[in-house]
């Protein structure tokens, strides 16, 4: 390189070819990504395996910016013998702190993608809180491995954090609170990303995500509830997906007290069977039954026990029921009967004795 420029020059030209290998760099690393590495990646989307999908995926971000980087250096050298020794250090330091950055952002994307494809097969809870938390130690890790190859002791700067991490706590008791509530929350499964449940304040829907600070619940309107992961953590909660997803569907019926009860239970019992063969989201190797509970005041009261493979898929199935149900008993003949109440007027008559008179106001 240094007999090129004897031959041919000055240093304008040396100047000139700078830039030409900066821009050459640049336009290499866009070629390379758009050729090469975007045929990497729709190469590794047809594979089987899938560890590959997140590792060219994010390897085609900084993939420019990497030969940007090593263009510069190559420029670097090319006046090294030019520019005084500090300065020349300076440069290496700016480029090994940002070769080091990206390399680092490249790392947390890769790893919290894979943490997201891999983390049930490890049995690890998915939620925004355990990607966020890999991110944040990945990060850690390599801001002090980056500041050790500039030359900067990190035995004062980790003295420094703990010192002053003592004085945060204090000051963001809440956050930190909810910060841990959330780390217990995940680490308990009780309550688990993608869960139907419902709030002690009533509120229930879908668990959308659980952050550092608070969890996102979907409602059924598309609504979202936002709550603190402590308020979360000191409630009590109805979750529908544990132990298993499916569920009872109980539908409480009624008929005349003058109605033939084997005759009521076998044309339910069909009905319901028709109902968990036929209806979406019903569970169709279950077996539905029925039980009488309770003498009303105008009818014979009962329980029928359908099945259902997640809360939600109890509407649809409540709903075909009833219908169904509604139908049959006619054509049967069965009465569902409106509530009656009779008053004895005989009975409720108060006998008067005939040494009183009456009120005249009575008469």
């Amino acid at each position: 390189m240094d007999r090129f420029f004897e031959i041919f020059g000055s240093d304008s030209l040396k100047v000139v070819f700078s830039f030409a290998i900066i821009i050459l760099a640049y336009f290499a690393g866009l070629v390379i990504r758009s050729q090469i590495l975007e045929r990497l990646h729709r190469i590794a989307e047809k594979t089987t395996w899938s560890w590959d999908d997140p590792i060219f995926e994010n390897l085609k971000k900084p993939f420019v910016t990497w030969c940007l980087i090593g263009g510069v250096y190559v420029v670097k050298m090319m006046w090294e013998d030019s520019i005084p020794p500090s300065f020349s250090l300076i440069i290496n330091k700016v480029i090994i702190a940002l070769l080091g950055i990206s390399i680092l952002m490249f790392a947390a994307r890769t790893i919290t993608g894979l943490i997201g494809l891999y983390g049930h097969k490890i049995d690890l809870p998915l939620t925004g809180l355990t990607q966020s938390l890999a991110k944040v130690v990945i990060l850690l890790l390599g801001t002090l491995m980056i500041l050790s190859s500039l030359g900067v002791s990190i035995t004062p700067l980790l003295t420094t954090l703990g010192v002053g991490g003592l004085a945060v706590a204090l000051a963001l008791q809440d956050t930190l609170s909810n910060l841990f509530s959330g780390f217990y929350i995940t680490i308990a499964r009780n309550i688990r990303q993608g869960d139907f449940i419902k709030l002690e304040s009533g509120e229930e829907g879908y668990v959308q995500d659980i952050g550092w600070r608070a969890s996102v619940i979907r409602m059924l309107p598309n609504n979202v509830v936002i709550i603190p992961n402590s308020k979360l953590a000191n409630s009590i909660i109805v979750n529908y997906y544990l132990p298993v997803q499916q569920m009872s569907v109980i539908v409480q019926v009624g008929v005349h007290y003058d109605s033939d009860l084997e005759h009521v239970e076998s044309v339910t019992i069909e009905t319901a069977r028709q109902c968990q063969k036929s209806i979406e989201g019903a569970v169709t190797e279950h077996e539905p039954f029925m039980r009488y509970h309770t003498f009303d005041s105008s009818s014979i009261n009962f329980s029928v026990i359908l099945r259902t493979r997640e809360f939600v898929g109890n509407y649809l199935l409540k709903h075909e029921f009833i219908k169904l149900l509604h139908k049959r008993y006619r054509e049967e003949g069965i009465s569902i009967p409106y509530p009656i109440r009779a008053l004895n007027f005989e009975q409720e008559k108060t006998s008067v004795d005939p040494g009183i008179d009456e009120n005249p106001a009575l008469r």
